[in-house]
């Protein structure tokens, strides 16, 4: 036998019971998978999509978890780190069992060897869609002076201006093209995981996002202004209010992900407080 095997499952709880002790080991590059099969658990395995999830696990001789993958379509496959080895393993055996994928996304040196792999596998090219940079927070510097307005939580009553602001975000980063905003909403709104920053009368000017906690960290995404506000400073002071709140409510690590093709938004955390922990990398498939 193989020192090192790929085992895949369709079954949340037999995945967790395997990777959740590895997925927690390194909870900030683990982040993504670590907060989806949180979702998964609390909201069901159909809440990314109508497709039914694919979970995977990398495990050694000894039973040692070494990677994890999760596939919610109609999402693209999220990896942990490998090596150029293991994803030509990982590549032959999703290819050899049918599965498709429209992207896959990892660290960024593990997710170039996959999509080598996949493309020498399946002949699918590949390019790169989005570089990314995990930051992780430190000392929290809050922008001064402070732009007009305020923080508060949102609540039921916004649940259409969050609908519709989902939608503009999805569509300005190319992502979720089509998605029902609905189970985001609510799943954000039974926990205050939105906050919004509003002017004096009350008119939201921007909002940011956090995911629940898991393995002591949380996730500050989405962030989002409207194109005819920005520039005021509303994105950068709610994302200090959410990063703070979070930290107060004792999460040990904050997290965010930037796109780097965004030079102003990379600037803006890092004189939040935000440092780099890791690239990331998201490469499509052509079909």
């Amino acid at each position: 036998m193989h020192p090192e095997t790929w085992q895949l499952t369709d079954d949340l709880d037999d995945f967790l019971a395997r990777a959740g002790g590895f997925l927690r080991s390194r909870p900030a590059p683990h982040t993504v998978p670590l907060t989806v099969t949180d979702t998964l658990r609390r909201h069901g395995l159909h809440y990314y999509g109508r497709g039914a999830p694919l979970f995977g696990t990398l495990t050694a001789a000894d039973g040692t978890v070494l990677a994890a993958l999760t596939h919610t379509p109609p999402h693209g496959l999220c990896l942990t780190a490998v090596t150029p080895e293991q994803a030509e393993a990982l590549a032959e055996r999703l290819a050899g069992l049918g599965h498709r994928f429209p992207e896959v996304s990892a660290e960024r040196d593990s997710v170039a060897a996959f999509a080598a792999a996949w493309r020498r596998r399946t002949g699918r090219e590949a390019t790169v869609h989005r570089r990314q940079r995990l930051y992780r927070l430190g000392e929290l510097t809050p922008p001064e002076p402070a732009p007009e307005g305020r923080p508060r939580i949102a609540g039921a009553a916004d649940r259409e201006l969050l609908l519709r602001w989902f939608g503009e975000f999805a569509q300005a980063v190319g992502e979720g093209a089509g998605r029902d905003a609905g189970p985001w909403a609510d799943a954000r709104l039974s926990y205050g995981g939105i906050t919004l920053w509003e002017a004096a009368d009350g008119t939201p000017l921007a909002m940011a996002g956090a995911t629940r906690e898991i393995a002591g960290q949380v996730r500050v995404a989405p962030v989002y202004t409207p194109a005819a506000l920005r520039g005021r400073g509303y994105a950068g002071a709610v994302t200090a209010e959410v990063s703070r709140a979070a930290r107060a409510a004792g999460a040990a690590e904050v997290l965010l992900f930037t796109d780097l093709a965004n030079p102003t938004s990379n600037a803006l955390y890092q004189r939040l407080g935000y440092r780099e922990v890791a690239d990331f990398a998201v490469w499509a498939f052509g079909d």
